[in-house]
């Protein structure tokens, strides 16, 4: 899958770096599940949202406990199986469930890094599968890496970077800021709207 300049740079981040850089994307994946669920009926959209805002919380709020164990329960139930949908939205909601699971994990194995680098590669691989789709064609990493759609993509992701590696300690406010923005949005990363 496409291989992503980024990865190697995260090295440098901290936990809570890595933590927040997950929750940006996972953000950004949020309306591919929500307008699935809506559009199947398959289960309530609102699930996914009360863990990603309760790891948001967990990097805003001192001291915040979740029992990330029954999080992730309620997680592995909440994810669409594809076999049992003929619709291609199937595959950008799993991809947003299994990046929220990405951070799940890393919250209860206390290991950040590889979790923050298949975050990464599952949304820009979500963006990669539609664009194959929409082609009807495998393409090369060198076709891929030339799509507006895959660029723009890698470019939300190193400005999240950016913002993150400027802060020498947990900057609140900037974490606060980050989900606001990304929530005023309301876009992901497949151009999907967040339906209200």
């Amino acid at each position: 899958m496409l291989k992503n300049p980024i990865h190697l740079r995260l090295e440098k981040l901290e936990a809570w770096q890595h933590l927040t850089f997950m929750a940006c994307l996972c953000e950004r994946m949020y309306p591919n599940y929500q307008v699935f669920c809506r559009e199947t009926g398959f289960t309530d959209p609102m699930l996914y949202r009360r863990i990603l805002d309760l790891v948001w919380e967990t990097l805003t709020v001192k001291d915040a406990k979740v029992d990330f164990d029954s999080q992730l329960e309620k997680l592995e139930e909440a994810i669409p199986d594809a076999s049992q949908f003929e619709i291609y939205g199937v595959y950008p909601a799993i991809d947003a469930c299994v990046a929220l699971s990405e951070i799940v994990h890393s919250r209860l194995s206390g290991e950040s890094l590889s979790h923050a680098i298949e975050v990464s590669k599952l949304s820009v691989g979500t963006v990669a599968s539609l664009e194959m789709t929409q082609a009807e064609r495998e393409m090369s990493e060198e076709e891929l890496r030339s799509l507006p759609a895959v660029i723009e993509e890698f470019d939300i992701q190193w400005e999240i970077y950016r913002l993150l590696v400027e802060c020498e300690e947990r900057d609140v406010e900037l974490i606060k800021g980050l989900r606001a923005d990304l929530r005023e949005a309301g876009m992901s990363n497949i151009g999907i709207e967040l339906t209200h």
